[in-house]
């Protein structure tokens, strides 16, 4: 029960710690902010300085012209969704156009500087959009193990959502704790990790489902590293969930936009928020 408790409070920490642009100006600006280090991962976030997206939202046409350096966490809220089907809505057709509203949070991904009120505003709009979700798993979760890996930017709590439906103005924040969400589509596997430098660090693995725009998922063991100690395994899975698909009855995100750079979505909980791609170099646990 406790690491059950300790599974939902780690699900529910988000952040992001640092921000550090390859050209050299921008490397001036960031370099004194200060990061905690997830081994094995990479900090080249792509996300380019152009900003150009197609005109189909759902697959991506950005120049990467230039990539930044970004750590920040993924959320796992838990929901208050209610039915999944009426989440789902119709599906759209490819020619909505959210490319304004994707070059906000890819400018809020690189600088951090975007009010909090635009990021939240422009996350709305997609979610408003109901971009056709066909090729959302290809993207989260790519085609070959070991999928891809990816770094939350951006966070909007349930209650700042639920105060914008009564006409307040939204918000969020940008978070300080490492945590990384890796999504496998080809082993339906994932994994989600709050990252402590030398402290240590804590991370969550399981599997998914994914139905249309809904990644339905159950974690099954936890691995822990506390300083330098060798790290370890506990299994938490529940004997009547093996070999058990996710579905709707489990925590699950509700994806309203993926492209090669950000992935953005809501949680169980109904909390927003939107994720930069980084690369997954090595698995040093």
């Amino acid at each position: 029960m406790a690491l059950r408790a300790s599974a939902q409070a780690t699900l529910s920490v988000t952040a992001i710690t640092h921000i550090q642009y390859d050209n050299q100006s921008a490397a001036t600006t960031a370099g004194a902010a200060s990061s905690v280090r997830r081994p094995g991962i990479s900090r080249t976030c792509r996300v380019s300085h152009s900003l150009h997206t197609s005109r189909k939202p759902a697959i991506s046409a950005v120049h990467r012209t230039s990539s930044i350096r970004m750590e920040g966490a993924p959320v796992a809220t838990t929901s208050e969704a209610g039915s999944l089907d009426k989440e789902e809505g119709p599906l759209l057709s490819d020619t909505v156009d959210v490319s304004e509203h994707v070059a906000v949070l890819k400018r809020a991904a690189k600088t951090k500087k975007v009010p909090p009120t635009e990021v939240f505003a422009a996350i709305r709009a997609i979610e408003k959009a109901k971009v056709n979700p066909s090729n959302f798993l290809q993207y989260l979760g790519g085609t070959q193990s070991p999928g891809r890996t990816w770094m939350l930017v951006f966070t909007a709590g349930k209650n700042l959502v639920r105060d914008a439906l009564q006409g307040g103005p939204g918000g969020g924040k940008y978070l300080p704790v490492t945590a990384v969400q890796n999504f496998d589509a080809a082993a339906l596997r994932i994994e989600n990790g709050v990252y402590l430098g030398p402290l240590g660090a804590l991370a969550f693995e399981g599997r998914f489902s994914m139905n249309k725009r809904i990644l339905a998922f159950l974690f099954d063991k936890v691995k822990i590293k506390i300083g330098s100690l060798p790290h370890f395994s506990i299994n938490i899975g529940k004997k009547e969930d093996e070999g058990r698909t996710p579905g709707n009855t489990d925590p699950f995100f509700i994806w309203f936009y993926a492209d090669d750079e950000i992935i953005v979505a809501k949680g169980r909980g109904g909390g927003l928020a939107f994720w930069c791609r980084c690369k997954r170099v090595s698995e040093n646990f």
